[in-house]
């Protein structure tokens, strides 16, 4: 057996272990990355410790931190509440409200895990007062952020238009991010649907059982109409009321204004999203301090320690060659078109565990031979691979599935985290292929 097959069967029991045990997957993957990179492939010690993802830990961390800020002190219910009253009753508004604003960010040039640290906890506080699944709304502003990813002044954008480019095909820049922008717009109301559905059924479930507990409980003490009504009140939607006025006090004002200064850090002065955050959750402290230990002790240190194993682990299995081998064998392939679908699932499983605008720059030289052929469009091959390696970044390995994981309640972390996993699997199975049909054999260009 071949040491990278042992490398990603090691991985994928970790995995296993992880989803059916109180065991966190990323403390084994980083274990692991130590055992099957120096005792098994030979790597020095040393060269694994410096897989570990420092810059994700710094926007994690940095992210966090200033966001639990801007949760103790109240400014997210300050965004949540205009926002409310914006969309009035409607509660239908309140995922396109939160979908277009982070689109509407990423099309400016925030990188995409700023636009969704920005918008995700107001997302999910709101879609909690109108009775939204928080699962639904943070899958919502991921393809938000997706949906305006690749304008051109995106980080994502601006690598897909390089390939654009070598494949003699720039004119085509602006029908690249409508296509992109289309897809995941249509995406996202697929993915709210179906988490709408699959939380209601859950919902429902808990409903019925707390039912029949609270009959048991009333019949067995002469009560059993009271039961019933007390059973029938758990499945009864609550009225809408008026929202609750939530004032706008100086350090509210204060916060809102250095979220504007991240966002002008990170989109216009090109800073990386961490540092940002850590200058402005700083900033924020100094002015009250109070807030800081609260803040800290609420940061979800077990969804950091998850990713940041995980991402280690893959790095090591790229150190000792296990992805250059798919790579290679992409290259090999003589059909263009079987080698763009190739293309286009590799991304979307590498780009689950790491960054997407690593991938796009690792996977760039492979493309332009597919997308000059011929026979082939070049906008088609080029944008079946950028949604590819796009749709998976939900996944909780990745820095905006963790940002997500981050940004939910700490009750629901291990719910999330299976639940991104889930998704991501299901769009490394479906989208790369359902693309590649689209836009590379019916040749929408």
């Amino acid at each position: 057996m071949s040491i990278p097959l042992v490398a990603f069967l090691v991985l994928i029991a970790a995995f296993a272990i992880g989803s059916f045990s109180k065991i966190n997957a990323g403390l084994i993957a980083l274990v692991a990355a130590f055992g099957v990179g120096t005792l098994v492939a030979g790597l020095p010690i040393t060269e694994v410790i410096s897989e570990f993802p420092s810059g994700l830990f710094f926007v994690l961390v940095g992210a966090t931190l200033l966001f639990a800020i801007v949760r103790i002190n109240g400014t997210i219910d300050l965004l949540a509440y205009w926002a409310e009253r914006l969309a009035g009753h409607r509660k239908v508004l309140v995922p396109v409200l939160m979908f277009l604003l982070t689109a509407v960010l990423a099309t400016a040039g925030a990188f995409t895990p700023a636009a969704i640290a920005i918008v995700a906890p107001v997302a999910l506080a709101l879609g909690s007062r109108f009775g939204i699944s928080t699962l639904a709304m943070g899958l919502v502003v991921v393809q938000g952020a997706n949906a305006g990813a690749f304008s051109p002044v995106n980080p994502f954008g601006v690598l897909a238009n390089v390939m654009l480019d070598d494949a003699g095909a720039s004119a085509d820049s602006l029908k690249f991010f409508i296509y992109c922008f289309v897809f995941n717009a249509l995406l996202a109301f697929v993915a709210y649907a179906a988490a709408q559905k699959i939380m209601g059924k859950r919902l429902r479930r808990a409903a019925e059982l707390s039912s029949g507990v609270t009959s048991e409980v009333m019949t067995g003490s002469g009560g059993t109409a009271a039961g019933t009504r007390a059973g029938t009140s758990v499945l009864t939607r609550p009225v809408k009321t008026a929202p609750v006025k939530v004032a706008a006090t100086p350090i509210r004002i204060l916060t809102l204004a250095g979220l504007g200064v991240m966002l002008v850090l990170t989109t216009v002065l090109g800073i990386d999203v961490g540092v940002a955050s850590f200058v402005v959750a700083l900033a924020l402290i100094v002015v009250n301090s109070s807030v800081q230990k609260s803040a800290v002790e609420s940061m979800p240190w077990s969804a950091i320690l998850l990713v940041t194993g995980i991402v280690t682990y893959v790095g090591m299995l790229e150190a000792i060659g296990a992805l250059e081998e798919l790579q290679n064998g992409i290259a090999e392939l003589g059909n263009s078109s079987i080698a763009a679908l190739v293309t286009s699932y590799v991304v979307a499983i590498v780009s689950a565990f790491a960054s997407t605008t690593g991938t796009l720059s690792v996977i760039s030289p492979l493309v332009t031979p597919i997308a000059v052929d011929p026979l082939l469009s070049p906008i088609g091959v080029i944008t079946a691979i950028a949604i590819s390696s796009s749709v998976v970044d939900v996944s909780p390995m990745s820095t905006s599935g963790a940002l997500l994981m981050a940004s939910a309640p700490p009750k629901d972390e291990r719910l999330f985290f299976r639940a991104l996993l889930v998704w991501a699997v299901v769009m490394i199975a479906v989208v790369p292929v359902l693309v590649w049909f689209c836009f590379v054999q019916l040749g929408i260009s």
